[in-house]
């Protein structure tokens, strides 16, 4: 249970324990008065009709207790009087209303309460002594009104209760709700902070303990986002960027080293060598120019870098036009089909993912093979597939392929000169150019590398 909802459960049983327990005293209190009130008025009203009854008696000189009976007669319809007994020695002189209830005492004045039926009633005995026996006289009164006020008053009672419990208990939701909301924003900002978002903060206005500690909080996730940054850079430049830069320093080198074994171990004409070194000149250029773009992207997290519109097939095709040499000497059929299109790209980055992908697709093949790499426009984005017939890769290793360092034959990639950076960098690039890239494969049938960019309309 939330502390919220534990907040809302005691005020609202505290708001119903002193409402139920002050109404209750209340109305037992005024009952009291009430009941107090109603048998003092009883008793004036019984000192009347003793009075009434002595007078009569002693103007009676008969002792017939005639006058006294008419008396009493006349006095009957006094209110809330539902019953006369006169008696001497036990035979009764006088009897009207209702029956009394027989009362074990030789007090000469007694009073009680006792319920018949749904009634209550209030009786009273007295004695008024005489030249011979004495007279008792017995009234009885009906009081039920006053219980019955009361039931009223605790039925409107309940009633207010429960009006009064639930417009509490709103309140008590909104206070609790309003007491705890810095709190809960402290829990949301530990989530966030927890989740990765580390510019999350409780940002508390209120000064007491609570935004007291919601300022504690924000300072130790001050303190937190810093020591995190500073421990990412420090990874970064140390790790990541160096076994990253060293693998693409050594993607191009192959193209190189292809061209040079080539001038240095056939006698190639005056043009084929002219072509070879100029192709080992733009590749060295391009390296250096690569080197200096990477090293500002991975280790100043550069954003600015210029991007410029592209032809997509005379980049592809002039790329793999220098790549199907070095690959037909290993056995492997290069082959591409673009379709025209213009992206928005940065040359140097592009062509590096495109020789990222050539090359891995190289390494999937054992034996000689089939590399495929087709281009063509859908729905605004330039699609680039890069497919082989190699031995593609288990499904669980999909999910893992674009990690730094992840290699799916470990000992195969170190013999080939891998370090499990390649795809790492192409996501990078890819996302850098806010395209997206995604692999399709099945062991034992080959690989589909799909990379989209936006393409330039209009």
């Amino acid at each position: 249970m939330r502390f919220r909802q534990k907040m809302l459960l005691v005020m609202v049983w505290l708001l119903t324990l002193s409402y139920g327990v002050g109404g209750l005293l209340l109305i037992r209190q005024n009952f009291r008065s009430s009941l107090e009130q109603v048998q003092n008025n009883s008793v004036e009203s019984y000192e009347m009709l003793l009075q009434t009854v002595q007078l009569v008696n002693l103007v009676d000189i008969q002792q017939d207790f005639s006058n006294i009976s008419k008396a009493l007669e006349r006095m009957k319809n006094v209110n809330s009087l539902i019953g006369i007994s006169l008696t001497r020695g036990g035979k009764v002189l006088y009897e009207t209303g209702e029956e009394k209830a027989v009362l074990d005492t030789d007090s000469e004045f007694e009073s009680f309460l006792f319920s018949r039926g749904t009634r209550h009633i209030y009786q009273i005995n007295g004695v008024i002594k005489t030249n011979g026996k004495p007279l008792e006289l017995i009234v009885l009164y009906d009081i039920s009104s006053v219980y019955d006020a009361r039931d009223d008053q605790v039925r409107v009672y309940h009633q207010v209760l429960i009006v009064l419990i639930i417009a509490g208990g709103f309140a008590a939701w909104i206070t609790s709700f309003l007491m705890t909301k810095p709190l809960y924003k402290v829990s949301r900002t530990a989530r966030a902070l927890a989740s990765g978002h580390l510019e999350s903060r409780v940002n508390s206005k209120t000064q007491d303990e609570i935004g007291q500690l919601g300022s504690d909080f924000d300072h130790m996730a001050d303190r937190l986002e810093d020591n995190i940054n500073e421990l990412k850079l420090s990874m970064e430049q140390q790790d990541r960027f160096m076994g990253s830069f060293a693998h693409e320093l050594k993607t191009p080198m192959t193209s190189i080293i292809g061209y040079a074994d080539l001038l240095r171990s056939q006698t190639l004409n005056m043009e084929e060598t002219q072509e070879a070194a100029n192709y080992i000149f733009s590749e060295g250029k391009r390296l250096e120019s690569l080197s200096l773009k990477l090293l500002d992207l991975i280790m100043m997290k550069k954003k600015d870098i210029k991007f410029v519109p592209t032809d997509m097939k005379s980049m592809v095709e002039n790329l793999t036009g220098h790549l199907q040499p070095v690959y037909k000497k290993n056995g492997i059929l290069l082959q591409c089909r673009m379709e025209p299109g213009q992206c928005l790209v940065e040359p140097d980055l592009f062509s590096s993912l495109i020789t990222n992908l050539l090359d891995n697709a190289r390494k999937a093949l054992d034996n000689g093979g089939n590399i495929m790499i087709l281009g063509d426009t859908v729905q605004g984005y330039y699609r680039i597939r890069v497919i082989d017939n190699g031995r593609g890769m288990p499904e669980d290793a999909m999910r893992h392929i674009t990690e730094a360092f992840y290699r799916v034959d470990k000992s195969r990639s170190r013999a080939q000169g891998g370090v499990g950076l390649g795809l790492n960098l192409c996501k990078e690039i890819i996302e850098l150019h806010e395209g997206k890239i995604s692999f399709a494969s099945r062991e034992g049938n080959g690989t589909c590398v799909t990379v989209t960019v936006k393409e330039i309309t209009g």
